[in-house]
């Protein structure tokens, strides 16, 4: 078990694909081409989440200003926030080339979508399947830190502060158990606006590198991020890859 740094860690949390599996009459969504083969959470580290924010905020100007990109009708989004799916490629590519020299780390849970397990386990109930990935990506790094500010970016009714709050303490439960640790770190949550806190977006970016791996088998913006991406936990797969080990074709 690594001991704890007497310090303060930022962890900026986005979800990517859906919890959806089944529609109307029990269709199976995934197996129709309709909803995501995958569903995901990844949180983005930092120590520094002023000197990220300021690299991140200067971009979003520079861009909201310049002159060949203002007719571009995806901008009218972007002038809102950096979103990696809904960015030109442009302003996408400014933003990969940013986040490759920003200083921070990335860790990501991938559930596979198979209609058994989410029936047993989850009851197919949105809420239960986010906070069961929280809990994952959490359990071994919470302790890692004596001070840990958790943002993450509001969803309806599944993403709220006691929900998370369940989540963070059945990761701290699960961590404690396995190495009879208690752990008595400050851990806040916030919940926001994605559109309020730029680190939520840059996780956003990331995150959907490793999501175009899963549902497209495209490769170059994951590889162009990697180093940054320490693992990536396919929980049903019972694969891990990392930095070291990464996602290959």
């Amino acid at each position: 078990m690594k001991e704890t740094e007497n310090a303060k860690a930022y962890y900026y949390f986005d979800e990517a694909g859906d919890p959806n599996i089944l529609g109307h009459h029990g269709v199976n969504l995934v197996e129709s081409g309709v909803a995501s083969k995958v569903f995901m959470v990844g949180y983005l580290e930092t120590k520094n989440p002023k000197g990220l924010t300021k690299s991140l905020n200067a971009l979003h100007k520079e861009i909201c200003e310049d002159e060949l990109l203002r007719e571009i009708p995806s901008m009218e989004k972007t002038k809102v926030a950096f979103h990696a799916a809904k960015d030109c490629p442009e302003v996408r590519d400014r933003v990969f080339r940013l986040l490759k020299n920003l200083d921070f780390t990335y860790y990501c849970v991938v559930l596979q979508k198979r209609e058994e397990f989410f029936r047993k386990r989850f009851e197919f109930k949105n809420t239960e399947i986010y906070k069961y990935a929280v809990k994952n990506l959490l359990e071994n790094r919470l302790h890692l830190y004596s001070e840990i500010d958790c943002y993450f970016s509001s969803l309806g009714n599944v993403v709220r502060k006691d929900t998370m709050q369940s989540a963070i303490d059945s990761a701290i439960d699960a961590f404690s158990s396995k190495w009879h640790y208690e752990n008595k770190n400050s851990i806040r949550i916030f919940i926001q606006q994605a559109s309020e806190i730029p680190l939520l977006q840059a996780s956003d970016y990331v995150l959907w590198t490793i999501q175009r791996v899963y549902e497209k088998k495209e490769y170059r913006f994951y590889n162009y991020l990697k180093d940054k991406i320490k693992i990536v936990h396919d929980i049903l797969d019972f694969k891990y890859y990392s930095s070291k080990n990464p996602m290959v074709k």
